[in-house]
């Protein structure tokens, strides 16, 4: 709850050119395991969770150059006050402000917004697509060069170029102008994990980074061929958005403490199957607790109304395994590809990877969050993939944008 190591990270991710930090969020307290709050509260199960518009603005000033990615659910926030919160971090952190545009996933998070329940998938991305016209015309209320600040005449603003947006939809409205003035970007970073079809042609309208988790090279190259081809066909460059794939590297100085460090991952696994059913139980919406841990997943008939993609990669990943095995395997394998060994294997693969896929590059999750995961990354990954020339040594522009789409 203070955000001394979180300060520190974002430092270390800057002093290694990381384009951006997305902050993940939810809104509730999990209660998807025998009905109960116990084992989420217990082991510190996401939560404490702070607003992560106050986090971002912290780190924001803490930073110079990297960006930062809140995520604000449409569900939660209005759009006008999306388009406030985004805009005024952008103008605090000199143009380096992002959104990472999520619908919600869990009913329990809808309850703590007077809902009984979250409207269906699909009918989230049909409210979003307002949500987001909306924030993006609130964003484009102030043309450039509004603000005159002009001395000898007294003029701050020039009204003419500041306007009402008068947006009247079927889920949303708002009159506007955006009272925050204007973004130095002109519009935040939108970023968007479009993993469902619904999703994956939402982000492929709107993100400027998406972030995928296929799983395997094959898997990879057609989620991005699929997202820019989607692309073009909404009018849209497919250069104009990147689109990175979620890795969980374990990194250590040798192959062989690497490979040590992965076997402790899977019985680690083995020890805690219960926390961790709980943990898929809360992004997917589901209670497993009543099912026997022998069942084959095959013989499951499992559906959610919330992270859809995350349901369909356990089912794919699961195979002919039982429940056990099958959550053993997908929470020790959690990334795109497997990336197991030594900062210079690892980059490697790294780099092989993006080759082959023609991708424009990952986003790493921590399952751990520590000084010394995070120093694995920045200070013993980055040099590698820095040394092939797969990462920038500086950055070369102020704007998140900017220095998302030049490298």
């Amino acid at each position: 709850m203070q955000p001394t190591l979180f300060v520190d990270l974002v430092r270390a991710m800057e002093r290694a050119c990381f384009d951006y930090l997305l902050i993940e969020d939810s809104i509730y307290v999990g209660q998807n395991w025998r009905n109960s709050r116990e084992i989420f509260l217990k082991n510190g199960m996401s939560v404490p969770r702070q607003e992560p518009s106050v986090v971002a603005t912290l780190l924001a000033a803490a930073t110079t150059r990297l960006g930062i990615v809140p995520t604000l659910s449409t569900f939660a926030y209005h759009p006008y006050l999306t388009a406030r919160i985004l805009s005024t971090l952008d103008q605090v952190s000199n143009g380096r402000a992002g959104w990472n545009m999520v619908t919600g996933s869990s009913d329990l998070s809808a309850m703590n917004f007077g809902m009984d329940a979250l409207p269906n998938h699909d009918i989230r991305y049909d409210m979003a697509e307002e949500y987001v016209e909306i924030v993006k015309q609130l964003f484009a209320s102030w043309e450039p060069g509004a603000i005159v600040a002009d001395r000898e005449t007294g003029v701050l603003i020039d009204h003419t170029k500041v306007h009402t947006i008068d947006y009247k939809g079927k889920y949303y409205s708002s009159r506007g102008p955006l009272n925050s003035g204007p973004a130095p970007q002109g519009s935040p970073v939108i970023a968007q994990a479009g993993g469902s079809e619904k999703g994956k042609a939402f982000a492929a309208r709107h993100a400027d980074t998406i972030v995928a988790h296929p799983k395997g090279i094959e898997a990879m190259k057609k989620y991005r061929d699929d997202v820019q081809t989607q692309m073009k066909f909404a009018g849209r460059d497919p250069a104009s958005c990147k689109v990175l794939f979620l890795i969980s590297p374990i990194v250590a100085e040798t192959k062989e403490e690497a490979r040590a460090k992965a076997d402790q991952r899977s019985i680690v696994a083995e020890k805690n199957i219960e926390a961790k059913l709980a943990q898929f139980g809360w992004s997917t919406n589901l209670d497993l607790s009543d099912i026997d841990l022998d069942t084959p997943v095959a013989q499951l008939e499992l559906s959610t109304n919330g992270h859809q993609s995350s349901l369909a990669q356990f089912l794919r990943r699961a195979g002919n395994r039982s429940l056990r095995d099958a959550i053993i395997h997908y929470t020790s394998n959690g990334g795109t590809i497997d990336l197991v060994g030594d900062p210079d294997s690892v980059s490697g693969q790294m780099a092989e990877a993006m080759q082959e896929i023609g991708g424009d590059g990952f986003l790493i999750n921590l399952p751990d969050v520590s000084r010394r995961s995070i120093a694995t990354i920045t200070d013993g990954l980055v040099p590698a993939l820095q040394q092939r020339k797969s990462t920038r040594r500086a950055y070369a522009h102020e704007h998140l944008r900017e220095n998302l789409m030049e490298f």
